[in-house]
């Protein structure tokens, strides 16, 4: 093979946001759902950088018929004067320039989510069209970009309409409109559930900040256009009981505690439920940290030592006994964590652990302090035995459940394998590529075993439902078999030993029915995982499989549809002479056809299972498997839609 010429001419340089367009996935993650929700917040992310800096007090959010999203606040407005060095407006900069920005010296913005100066030009690069319109000192000006065709190449973010100044306005702030180009994200559209959700956030971790979304697509039961409106006085407190509303309190009263050190500022709200397992949800600068860092840990290093020093002190604990370790007293914890600070470094590119090591020490010192103050004030006194007390009984349930589980493993080593009879193992030993299906009973697990590939597919069939984790104790949850099986099959142990280095499947499954008894079985699981093994769902091991429920054949020729409106569109271009099927389960497919429509990685569609959300997926799973009927019952039928799952998962079609 003659080697081809390699020189100069062969490097190519991508100017503007170029880089972007073609490579949207470095800079968003991904072309789906979350990547179009992503150039969303990356404008109110600037926006809330104003509030939270107390430059503004208002955000508003509208979603137009087209599908195009403005941002507006009541903040400074962008810069138009120009940049001496670049010789353009700060407007025109902020959103042309990769890395150009007013963050990274800490002298406009004390404290701020955005850390590179890409966003806003993000989102104008894989826009069809994003306007400006700024308001300070007394005029408004505008600025308008887009993204225009040549041929097939696209030019990304140019400017179609200089800046302007467009008359006089007593407003201040600024307004930023566009519409994410169908070419990039292709039928995606923005969520106004998820939209709402993130607002309400930003709304309790800034109080008194007024954040409101729009939704003019739509008309709801009264004729007007769906809309909300947030602003908490209670902060963080007001966050805590909103993620509690579906659980019994041990006690009503919300431990607030606050501190802070030179640019550095803690907010802590925690609150003790009948729940089992601990809940810490954690934020640094408004962007919530879903897999914890040094925050967390300085803040549970604190916890521990100041309860074990109070029980010490007031003789809960006598001088013959050890120290109740950090688990035990964050059974049934929920605690808001929320600090900002300066010169943040997270662990990776998704912004989701915080890896600064010194921040340990501050949170971690700020905590002891302010809790020490708050525990041995006599008027909390209630609330801190009742903790002390509940941290020591823990202790002692966990160590019945470590006997019972040293029993257990004692068990099947003398009969061996839990599993022997209903699981079928893959002959591959590659962790880095296997797969297990938990399938919902025999005969569904016959036509999966049938149909996959057992180089590297391993089928576990549910003889049972597995009990509900949100209602039972984990010893209780341990003894039932089903969870059981599940544990041994996955290997990682669960809940404190849960370890997911000794996982054996890159992906773990959950293929059941699309009726409501497979819907329940689905959410039985998930609500096991997020409890016992969230790390599973947080390293993206955890989907949904996504089985057809129709199969449509015409002359021979078979094809599939998975929903309704997939029905819809085959059945129009078939006209007529076609027979349908609908599969009221799995064991009505054969293996072949199972792997064709389902296990085939090149053509089956799986849904993964994130955690975008920790607050919102802690009150959903509350609501959905606790015991509060009514809000349970109100919640299914405003969110029910069971040819759907969207509250746990995003797509992502392989």
């Amino acid at each position: 093979m003659a080697e081809k010429n390699y020189n100069a001419e062969n490097i190519v340089v991508l100017e503007g946001l170029e880089a972007v367009r073609l490579r949207p996935g470095m800079y968003i993650g991904t072309t789906g759902s979350k990547g179009l929700h992503h150039i969303l917040w990356e404008i109110v992310d600037n926006a809330m950088d104003e509030a939270a800096n107390g430059y503004a007090d208002a955000i508003a959010v509208i979603i137009y018929p087209d599908n195009s999203i403005s941002v507006e606040d009541n903040g400074r407005g962008i810069p138009v004067d120009i940049n001496k060095k670049h010789k353009k407006s700060g407007v025109e900069l902020v959103f042309t320039i990769l890395h150009a920005g007013g963050k990274f010296d800490n002298a406009e913005y004390k404290f701020s989510g955005g850390l590179h100066g890409v966003g806003a030009s993000v989102t104008n690069a894989l826009s069809q069209w994003l306007n400006v319109d700024i308001y300070r000192d007394g005029k408004a000006y505008k600025i308008e970009f887009h993204s225009p065709k040549y041929g097939k190449k696209v030019k990304s973010g140019i400017i179609k309409t200089p800046l302007t100044e467009v008359g006089k306005s007593k407003k201040r702030g600024t307004k930023v409109t566009f519409l994410p180009d169908p070419d990039v994200f292709a039928t995606e559209v923005i969520s106004f559930e998820t939209v709402r959700n993130r607002l309400r956030e930003l709304a309790f971790l800034n109080r008194n900040i007024t954040l409101s979304v729009e939704d003019r697509r739509v008309l709801n039961d009264e004729g007007k256009h769906p809309k909300h409106v947030f602003c908490y006085k209670g902060g963080l407190v007001d966050f805590i009981n909103y993620v509690n509303e579906a659980k019994t309190k041990q006690s009503n009263k919300v431990i607030y505690l606050e501190g802070a050190s030179e640019n550095f500022e803690l907010q802590i709200a925690i609150q003790y439920t009948s729940h089992y397992g601990e809940n810490i949800i954690s934020y640094v600068n408004n962007i919530p940290t879903t897999d914890g860092g040094t925050h967390e840990t300085g803040f549970k290093s604190a916890l521990t030592k100041c309860l074990n020093e109070y029980a010490r002190k007031n003789n809960l604990l006598k001088a013959k006994d050890t120290n109740v370790i950090g688990d035990d007293y964050r059974d049934g914890m929920t605690a808001i964590l929320s600090v900002r600070m300066q010169n943040i470094q997270f662990e990776g590119q998704t912004k989701t652990k915080l890896g600064n090591p010194e921040i340990k020490g501050i949170v971690e010192s700020l905590t002891s302090e302010r809790l020490d103050l708050y525990l041995n004030d006599n008027r909390n006194k209630d609330i801190a035995s009742l903790i002390v007390k509940a941290g020591i009984n823990a202790s002692k349930v966990r160590e019945a459940e470590r006997q019972a589980k040293d029993a257990q493993r004692k068990k099947n080593a003398m009969t061996g394998a839990v599993l022997v009879g209903k699981f079928s193992s893959c002959t591959g030993k590659n962790a880095d590529v296997n797969e297990l299906f938990i399938v919902e009973g025999d005969s569904a697990g016959g036509s999966t075993k049938q149909g996959r590939d057992r180089s590297f597919q391993a089928v576990l069939p549910l003889r049972g439902k597995p009990l509900n984790a949100e209602k039972k104790h984990k010893a209780q949850i341990i003894q039932n078999e089903e969870i059981r099986t599940i544990v041994y099959a996955l290997g990682t142990d669960y809940d404190r030993d849960f370890n997911i280095a000794d996982l054996k499947y890159d992906k773990v499954i959950i293929l059941a029915d699309a009726d409501q008894d497979g819907a329940h079985i689905r959410a039985i699981l998930l609500t096991f995982f997020y409890r016992y093994m969230r790390p599973l769902i947080a390293e993206g091991h955890l989907y949904i499989g996504m089985p057809p429920l129709y199969k449509i054949e015409k002359k021979g020729v078979v094809r599939y549809a998975h929903d309704d409106r997939e029905l819809d569109t085959i059945l129009a271009d078939l006209k007529s002479g076609y027979v349908l099927q609908r599969y009221k389960g799995l064991g009505e497919m054969n293996g072949e056809q199972l792997w064709d429509t389902t296990l085939n990685p090149r053509k089956r569609t799986l849904l993964r299972v994130t955690i975008d959300d920790a607050a919102e997926a802690d009150l959903v799973i509350s609501t959905l498997m606790g015991d509060d009927v009514e809000m349970r019952r109100t919640f299914i039928f405003e969110h029910a839609n069971f040819n759907k799952v969207d509250v746990f998962a995003t797509k992502l079609a392989e």
